[in-house]
């Protein structure tokens, strides 16, 4: 089982935050390893909310179907995918003092060919929230005026 957590504050609301980041289809605009994320079916995301989510994962672009297993507006969502592995991706909201701490925590269980690359799908998956996670503090702090 690979654990990767990340936490960050963005100096937004914690309402902004959780709107922005819990619909998946924001995500292309500053998440390095997402190219495109489509929700299913049409209507608010809640729990059974499904994402078609295309992704390129060790140069290789791959589909990946999420469904949402928990959403508790602005305090925290949860979605799960099967494929190629089982992954869970959990996100916590807290209002701090300027803003909103949002922390991720991915749980993968890699088989096959993804366990042999398990250390560095770990690496990279690490790399990419980082990487998201600066993005998405610039362009929601940004806009915050």
């Amino acid at each position: 089982m690979t654990k990767i957590e990340h936490s960050i504050v963005i100096n937004r609301p914690v309402e902004d935050v959780f709107a922005v980041y819990t619909n998946l289809e924001n995500h292309p605009k500053w998440h390095p390893g997402i190219l495109e994320a489509v929700k299913t079916p049409d209507g608010p995301i809640g729990v059974g909310t499904t994402w078609r989510i295309v992704r390129k994962v060790l140069g290789v672009q791959r589909l990946q179907e999420s469904e949402v297993t928990e959403y508790k507006p602005n305090r925290n969502y949860v979605h799960r995918s099967k494929s190629p592995f089982p992954v869970e991706v959990r996100q916590t909201y807290e209002a701090v003092e300027g803003g909103t701490r949002i922390t991720v925590t991915v749980e993968a269980e890699p088989g096959g060919f993804f366990k042999l690359a398990e250390p560095l799908l770990k690496i990279m998956s690490k790399r990419d929230i980082d990487a998201g996670f600066a993005n998405l503090k610039e362009l929601m702090e940004a806009h915050s005026s």
